[in-house]
């Protein structure tokens, strides 16, 4: 299989495995209605409205908000117990045995999101839908309306992988040893502080960009698709990953930052961990280190 199609289902593939009963498709996507001026940070609000107007056919849809979030955290979409995540994936209809694809309105970053977290509680065994429902739409693909139909039975076994996530001392022993290239996967303009969306504006220090979205980004964003492998690659090399050492991802609140880490994994970089909390929790606390290069 080529390395691609191990991460990433094209929609030509999905298209003819629609009715294979292993396969369970689930639709991601949050939006993140921005605040009114003067504010910061946004309004959560699942999409399920969209699912129920157009979905993939057969799709299920997976609510990263309520379902998959620590409702014990004050800081959004954090990683749920593992108890929470595996009764909220059997009830999707996800068992041990399935082929789960993933796919989202926004870039993929929400389908990344769920595939970490698959991947963090030991399922490997998940694929993101390249293009996500605007290359399925784009190409007239089976879509259905109403809300999620049956679900089959299924059983979910967690069996978390810790370090796939990271905490704020990781990243403080990051910085001070070196030994782990810290990656922003916000823009650059939010990296270097030119805009603020959370306590503080900047990055983390030491910290270098590898952007999820935009015209830099992993995602090409004219088709929502991944970029080459070769090209992907060249960005990491260039804001100064090296195989083999540890990568640490971040973003706002751990969304954005799943993309960039899939897309490293995806890459051939194997020990990426994405700091859950991000700058959330970072900008929020004045005594950790953060750069504005503006």
């Amino acid at each position: 299989m080529p390395e691609r199609d191990r991460f990433l289902a094209t929609t030509e593939w999905l298209a003819a495995n629609l009715a294979n009963p292993k396969v369970r498709v689930l639709e991601c996507t949050v939006h993140l209605l921005r605040p009114a001026e003067g504010q910061r940070g946004f309004r959560v609000v699942p999409a399920i409205e969209d699912f129920e107007a157009a979905h993939i056919a057969g799709s299920g849809f997976a609510d990263p908000h309520n379902d998959l979030s620590d409702p014990e955290s004050k800081l959004r979409f954090m990683m749920p117990p593992a108890e929470q995540f595996a009764e909220a994936m059997s009830r999707y209809g996800v068992g041990d045995g399935s082929e789960v694809i993933l796919y989202d309105r926004g870039g993929n970053m929400w389908a990344t999101r769920i595939w970490w977290m698959l991947r963090a509680f030991g399922f490997d065994n998940a694929r993101v839908l390249d293009g996500g429902w605007t290359k399925w739409t784009a190409e007239g693909l089976p879509v259905e309306q109403g809300k999620p139909g049956p679900v089959p039975a299924a059983r979910f076994t967690a069996r978390l992988r810790p370090e796939l996530i990271a905490g704020k001392d990781e990243v403080l022993q990051a910085i001070e040893s070196g030994q782990a290239c810290i990656v922003n996967a916000l823009n650059a303009a939010q990296h270097r502080g030119q805009t603020q969306s959370y306590a503080r504006p900047g990055h983390i220090t030491g910290s270098v960009n590898v952007p999820a979205m935009g015209s830099s980004g992993v995602v090409d964003p004219a088709t929502q698709t991944y970029r080459d492998l070769a090209d992907i690659r060249a960005q990491f090399e260039a804001a100064g990953a090296k195989p083999g050492e540890r990568m640490i991802t971040y973003c706002g609140g751990g969304i954005a930052a799943s993309s960039t880490a899939f897309a490293a994994v995806m890459a051939g970089y194997g020990d990426v961990a994405l700091y859950d909390a991000s700058l959330s929790e970072w900008a929020a606390d004045e005594s950790l280190p953060m750069v504005v290069e503006v």
